[in-house]
């Protein structure tokens, strides 16, 4: 699974991706992706680029990528609709599933086609019922 944050370098989205960094500067420029510099380096040729819904969609249509999963706009599930609080416990909850390794995904992914999201939430002492 491939997690992507809210902006990331050319360096960090090509290794997330398993690309080279040329690769990603010319997906820059000729898709016209949202870019700005990072404050403190010089020749303005380092910049963060803003993962939003055209980055994701772009990549989930790039035919190498398309064996990954990609969740979209990781860090920013709310971007457009405004500031997302990430002391929310969804959001907390959404950082511990995507650390989860694959054997775990698998064993969660069977508890809940089992026993059902009811008892998943009971378990975690979270019930609907006052």
């Amino acid at each position: 699974m491939i997690t992507l944050q809210s902006k990331m370098t050319t360096d960090e989205l090509a290794e997330c991706l398993g690309m080279t960094k040329q690769t990603i500067n010319r997906w820059v420029r000729e898709q016209k992706w949202h870019t700005e510099k990072i404050p403190g380096v010089k020749g303005g040729r380092a910049r963060l680029i803003h993962i939003n819904q055209q980055v994701c969609e772009y990549l989930t249509n790039v035919p190498a990528l398309r064996h990954h999963t990609m969740p979209l706009l990781a860090n920013d599930v709310g971007h457009e609709y405004g500031v997302v609080d990430v002391n929310t416990p969804l959001h907390q909850i959404y950082q511990i599933l995507q650390k989860l390794t694959p054997t775990e995904q698998q064993q969660l992914n069977v508890f809940l086609a089992r026993e059902g999201i009811r008892v998943f939430l009971n378990r975690l002492g979270i019930s609907d019922e006052s």
